[in-house]
């Protein structure tokens, strides 16, 4: 079964609660214990759901806000953005395009540096959305 095929069911039996309850409702982990807040190794975060690669370690920075944090997507085709008006504020939901997990969101205060080519947004994503992949594993495979 292709992973936008599943459903809500089908997630639940598959993920943990944890993992489920950000990534399949729109839930947020506490800020500052993600396994990933301080994490600095170089390779690829992709989506914990379906594993779509997301974004690169060489974009990660550490924005203060306690959830890992990103100035760019690894590629624009892995990720949706949606309107979210939420919790009485205006924000933009980044969710996985391949699978429709909640990542996180994206804001407008990111770092602006011409020679890495930076976008000036910050995607805020919970750690719970991520999974991680090595240079080195990638390379070997």
């Amino acid at each position: 079964m292709s992973d936008t095929k599943k459903t809500n069911e089908d997630w639940k039996k598959e993920l943990p609660a944890d993992v489920y309850s950000v990534t399949r409702e729109s839930g947020t982990e506490a800020p500052f214990t993600g396994k990933f807040y301080k994490h600095d190794e170089q390779g690829n975060y992709v989506c914990s759901n379906c594993g779509v690669e997301l974004f690169s370690s060489d974009s990660k920075f550490d924005s203060g806000s306690g959830w890992p944090s990103f100035d760019k997507v690894k590629n624009s085709e892995s990720v949706n953005l949606i309107s979210d008006n939420s919790h009485g504020m205006q924000r933009t939901e980044v969710t996985c395009k391949n699978c429709d997990a909640h990542l996180g969101h994206v804001f407008e205060d990111g770092p602006i540096d011409p020679s890495r080519e930076t976008t000036g947004q910050r995607f805020c994503i919970n750690s719970l959305s991520l999974d991680f992949k090595k240079d080195s594993e990638i390379n070997t495979k």
